[in-house]
């Protein structure tokens, strides 16, 4: 099957898809990546049998009506899927939220350092993040996931499934860390 990536557009304004999606957009477009993006309420099923791989973008500090749907249809498939799955930011809060993790709220602005506890896709030890959201899940709870990096103040910045190639960061690679990108789009599933 030709690589093709789904990405998600979680954005209610139109205007923060040029923030957040086409940042992503031009990675993939430079790494020569076919991929088509879809809104979160349009996704079917016919999206994710086509695609071969999803990254779920990020969205703007106010911009929450994505969490409205955590428990409606929109999300249901996210538990069952056996493909590679990014969430980026509100993505991770999804992918927490889904999997039963607790909801916080702790406003990050701006680059933090970051400690990384083993290699999480190409970013390892002490890394300079870019933050941007008021909310945050709960991972620690959740035996599912491999907590990679956890700031001092308790609030999990990325896991991986245990099982699956499931990933979520809390901060947002397609400012600062791009890399971390392209090494999911090379992810080889084991």
């Amino acid at each position: 099957m030709m690589e093709k990536i789904l990405l998600i557009n979680i954005c209610k304004e139109k205007l923060h898809y040029y923030e957040f999606v086409k940042p992503i957009e031009n990675i993939l477009r430079k790494e020569n990546k076919e991929f088509f993006i879809k809104n979160y309420k349009d996704v079917q099923q016919k999206d994710l049998e086509e695609c071969s791989k999803v990254i779920i973008c990020g969205t703007s500090l106010k911009d929450n009506e994505f969490l409205d749907s955590v428990n409606r249809r929109f999300w249901n498939w996210i538990k069952d899927f056996s493909k590679p799955l990014l969430g980026i930011c509100g993505g991770m809060q999804i992918i927490g939220l889904i999997f039963g993790g607790r909801f916080g709220q702790k406003t990050e602005i701006g680059f933090y350092k970051e400690h990384f506890e083993a290699n999480f896709l190409g970013l390892f030890e002490q890394q300079e993040v870019y933050h941007l959201h008021n909310n945050f899940v709960d991972f620690s709870r959740l035996s599912e996931f491999e907590i990679y990096c956890i700031n001092p103040e308790k609030i999990v910045q990325a896991v991986k499934h245990r099982q699956k190639e499931l990933y979520g960061v809390l901060f947002h690679p397609e400012v600062r860390n791009k890399s971390l990108i392209t090494n999911f789009l090379c992810q080889i599933k084991k």
